[in-house]
């Protein structure tokens, strides 16, 4: 059942990696609320080091409360969005740079 817990935690931890991947080539953070963070902290990263702590209270209080198959779920979620941002990446690695356009 921990398993859960820590397959959550695991894709937290790879979105702030490819978050930060993102911020550093220059690409505009997607979700209104991690962008205010990433504007309201006194710097991008713990802004988002902020919000991914927050999300990380988020699982543990489904875990505990177990609420199961809703952190299953949300793995899920986390899981395709962490692909996306893979292939967002390698994508725009492939390309040259006068012909990167990213919303």
């Amino acid at each position: 059942m921990a398993h859960i817990l820590l397959q959550y935690s695991y894709l937290q931890i790879l979105d702030f990696l490819t978050t930060v991947a993102f911020l550093m080539n220059g690409v505009q953070e997607g979700n209104p609320v991690v962008r205010w963070a990433l504007i309201a902290a006194p710097s991008p990263v713990l802004g988002l080091l902020l919000v991914k702590l927050a999300a990380l209270g988020l699982g543990v209080y489904c875990w505990q409360s177990k609420k199961l198959r809703l952190l299953a779920k949300i793995n899920l979620g986390f899981a395709l969005l962490v692909a996306w941002n893979l292939v967002s990446l390698i994508l725009r690695a492939a390309q040259p740079a006068s012909a990167v356009v990213v919303q």
